[in-house]
């Protein structure tokens, strides 16, 4: 979702969740989750550049990430909770800032990561994004960004969601921590009576 949608607040949530049903759970984020990572998540959070440097320098995290990290986890068994992945550069780049679907796909097919199993969408509307994030730090380069900007990702991640609703699963994120928990926990006990 959108920045404010309350990702981070719920990705930890999953990932306690599952390490306490005893499971080895590997939490992370992006753009970042390696050292490298996180250099080029500063380039592209805080540095002026061109939309395909952008999309290029995401999909390089992206790849050092899914090697570095995502990929040995899932090989010796663990569960992977990551805040954001591939979908995210089929929002803010594919459509809030107009590259289209096409061209992010053509990277996602070439860097051959695999899809998460489950994706909670966490959704609500530029309004509230932007209340939830007043107080918050520093606003960087993709928050500075207009209202326009945010409909069109806000559009391209319920595109993803309607091309894809077994995977991704829209979350009304208007509602209450405890009513959005409740449907997550749902949704991650669907998830290990699949692995049982």
């Amino acid at each position: 979702g959108v920045d404010g949608a309350g990702k981070s607040t719920h990705t930890g949530w999953i990932a306690d969740f599952l390490r306490a049903q005893g499971l080895e759970v590997v939490s992370t984020r992006e753009p970042g989750g390696t050292p490298l990572g996180e250099k080029l998540r500063a380039l592209v959070l805080n540095d002026a550049m061109g939309l395909d440097t952008e999309t290029l320098l995401m999909f390089a995290a992206r790849c050092e990430h899914a090697r570095q990290v995502i990929e040995p986890a899932l090989a010796r068994g663990a569960w992977v909770v990551c805040d954001r992945y591939t979908d995210a550069s089929y929002a803010y780049q594919g459509g809030g800032r107009g590259l289209g679907a096409e061209r992010v796909a053509v990277l996602e097919d070439w860097m051959r990561a695999g899809r998460p199993d489950r994706t909670w969408l966490f959704d609500v509307p530029l309004e509230v994004a932007r209340a939830r994030l007043a107080d918050a730090r520093e606003p960087d380069r993709f928050e500075r960004e207009g209202a326009a900007f945010f409909e069109r990702t806000r559009q391209a991640y319920h595109a993803r969601a309607k091309a894809d609703p077994d995977r991704i699963h829209i979350v009304d994120s208007t509602r209450s921590i405890a009513q959005i928990r409740a449907e997550l926990e749902a949704g991650l006990r669907e998830l290990l009576a699949g692995q049982a």
